[in-house]
């Protein structure tokens, strides 16, 4: 047994830090997510392109969206009692908690009422999902079926918490059952969309996501966030995999 980081001294190598995995104790034998590999220019390059990217599509996105956001917020209030958007704790970039912002889809109550329909969860894992959830009211099951809850994330970006491309934003909880080796997730900024949503969103295991969360942060690229973002569009209109219908 050699760990993770013996391992890549040997071999002379520079990785980006990540949270608790390079304290991990790793078989050779054994198949693991690939340990990502870059050199600083193309960090700092990349990096650089894909907060421009970010802001700019992100500032678009409000701009153009502000009469859909209006009409979504109009239609929340006019069915259920509360405000119009839902602002949760997430685990954001080297582990450090954000507010994520969202449409609210559920009543109210729905965080109160969990322990109800936690013997429902359809997830494996960490996560928690159910396809008919009763707490979500009519209006979100449309708003979630089409993923215009996940619109107002786009301030998120614009404040720095979030990437318009990257793993989805993990809850504290779900956090604190990940493995070592899943922790690398977390060396990034989350995403509003990524692999996991253009392949299967909630079709998906638990460790398929994570798994895909790991193989774009080894290749991510503004090439590769323009792919996933003209992929998403087909893939929310299909609805595919989404938990709402």
């Amino acid at each position: 047994m050699l760990t993770l980081e013996k391992e890549l001294e040997k071999k002379g190598t520079e990785t980006i830090p990540l949270p608790s995995a390079l304290e991990t104790e790793i078989s050779l034998d054994t198949p693991r997510p690939e340990v990502f590999i870059y050199d600083d220019y193309r960090i700092n390059k990349s990096f650089i392109l894909k907060k421009i990217l970010d802001k700019t599509l992100s500032f678009l996105a409000v701009a153009c969206l502000s009469p859909v956001f209006l009409l979504v917020g109009l239609f929340i209030k006019i069915e259920s009692a509360g405000p119009v958007f839902f602002y949760q704790k997430r685990v954001g970039k080297d582990g450090n908690l954000f507010t994520m912002i969202k449409f609210r889809s559920m009543f109210v109550d729905a965080e109160d009422r969990l322990a109800e329909v936690k013997h429902l969860n359809e997830a494996d894992g960490p996560l928690f999902q159910i396809k008919n959830d009763p707490r979500i009211t009519r209006v979100g099951r449309i708003i979630r079926r089409l993923s215009i809850d996940e619109l107002p994330q786009f301030i998120n970006v614009l404040k720095g918490d979030m990437s318009i491309v990257g793993p989805r934003p993990a809850l504290p909880r779900e956090v604190e059952e990940y493995q070592d080796w899943q922790m690398a997730r977390v060396a990034v900024l989350p995403g509003i969309t990524g692999f996991w949503q253009i392949k299967g969103r909630n079709e998906l295991t638990f460790d398929e996501m994570i798994k895909l969360d790991l193989e774009y942060i080894k290749n991510q690229s503004v090439f590769l966030d323009l792919i996933i973002i003209l992929k998403t569009i087909p893939a929310v209109v299909k609805a595919r995999g989404a938990y709402c219908l």
